[in-house]
């Protein structure tokens, strides 16, 4: 019909939705975010929207892209304990510096996870470890400091209750409060194996912790000491001269790739197991996407082309894993820059080749064989027991 042109705000479509919305009932949702404070457990105390699970448990987190390697999900965190391994997704690309991206990568290492069989290592995961999927811890997207207090207390969680954690990354800057979260909980000195092309050395990046700085601020922490930090894999031209300035004088170890390819990665391997493990108690193993050459793996935030072939650091990867760890993170997978997900493959790949050779050093869950099976009774014998 015709209008005078004058309009009332009660003929707005606007405000009919405003007083439709005071009808609707909240009831369901109410439940829905009370049992996801229940089941995800209560954030840090920086958070101030004590709705906010520590565990996200919304139909935004891990419900949109499965469980890593089809791993059961543990809805209740209440419930964790007992487990072999926990996957923990942290999707954080807050203290990206270059090309943004990370947060999805959790998802993309979910989605594309393979199999849990192995022929060449003669093992399959599901069948020597206990995993679950715990889904994705709640970040805080704008604020980094408030992300680092959610991860710490989220992998503190994990290892406070003999799981072994694997992290699913998200920025490298999610280093230092992974080191943060596990550090209290043991009873001597961390070392740290840090796969990478950069130093990730500096105090800060544009006035911040960012992903340039996780192994500064981890190295503050008393017994994660830089003396056993190894970083392997450094190189290239978008490295920082502060951060090779801070490891020269905090006495860090810095293996480049033409140390690799001088020395080879079995002597780097041992010299690296050296270092990090000197007067420790265990070893934490941070490992960047970005170390491997973009030729085969493009997804990620800052590429250097020169890095490692994947067979040559898959191999380097066992060598150092056979000894044991305390828990692991793949970081850096940015999937907007991924070529048909070569680059998640890899870094589920890693994930899988050190769960498998934690296996079968005898470090972590049993080597499943049917000789350990129960076996059924014979025909007869039950009769022979209840004889006796």
């Amino acid at each position: 019909m015709p209008h005078d042109g004058r309009i009332s705000r009660d003929e707005l479509d606007g405000t009919r939705a405003m007083q439709a919305e005071a009808e609707i009932s909240s009831a369901r949702a109410d439940e829905r975010s009370r049992q996801a404070l229940e089941f995800g457990l209560e954030s840090a105390a920086t958070i101030r929207d004590r709705k906010i699970p520590l565990f996200n448990r919304s139909r935004w987190g891990f419900t949109n892209s499965g469980m890593f390697m089809s791993s059961p999900f543990l809805a209740d965190m209440r419930e964790l304990g007992g487990q072999d391994v926990a996957i923990m997704g942290v999707p954080l690309d807050t203290g990206t510096t270059f090309r943004s991206g990370t947060r999805f990568g959790p998802q993309a290492l979910r989605q594309s996870s393979g199999g849990s069989y192995n022929p060449s290592l003669g093992i399959d995961l599901h069948e020597s470890l206990n995993m679950v999927d715990v889904g994705d811890v709640s970040v805080i997207p704008a604020n980094i400091e408030k992300s680092f207090d959610q991860i710490a207390l989220a992998i503190g969680y994990l290892h406070e209750r003999n799981v072994f954690p694997v992290v699913l990354g998200g920025d490298h800057s999610i280093g230092y409060p992974d080191i943060r979260g596990i550090a209290p909980y043991i009873d001597g000195n961390v070392g740290i194996i840090h796969f990478d092309r950069h130093s990730d050395l500096s105090e800060y990046s544009v006035d911040e912790r960012m992903h340039g700085s996780p192994f500064f601020h981890a190295t503050n922490i008393e017994n994660a000491p830089p003396g056993n930090l190894v970083q392997i894999g450094i190189g290239g031209w978008t490295g920082s001269r502060e951060g090779l300035k801070n490891a020269r004088e905090r006495q860090a170890t810095v293996i480049t790739l033409d140390d690799v390819d001088r020395f080879g990665v079995d002597r780097i391997a041992e010299y690296a197991l050296e270092i990090a493990w000197k007067n420790a108690k265990c070893v934490y193993l941070s490992f960047d996407i970005d170390c491997i050459d973009p030729a085969f793996a493009p997804g990620t935030g800052t590429p250097e082309p020169g890095g490692f072939l994947p067979r040559e650091v898959m191999r380097l990867v066992k060598m150092i894993t056979g000894e044991g760890l305390v828990g692991m993170e793949v970081v850096e997978v940015s999937p907007p820059y991924d070529l048909s997900n070569n680059t998640a493959q890899l870094g589920g790949r890693i994930i899988m080749d050190v769960l498998a050779t934690l296996v079968l050093n005898h470090k972590l869950g049993t080597i499943a064989s049917k000789q350990s099976e129960p076996s059924e009774p014979a025909e007869g014998d039950a009769a022979l027991t209840d004889d006796a």
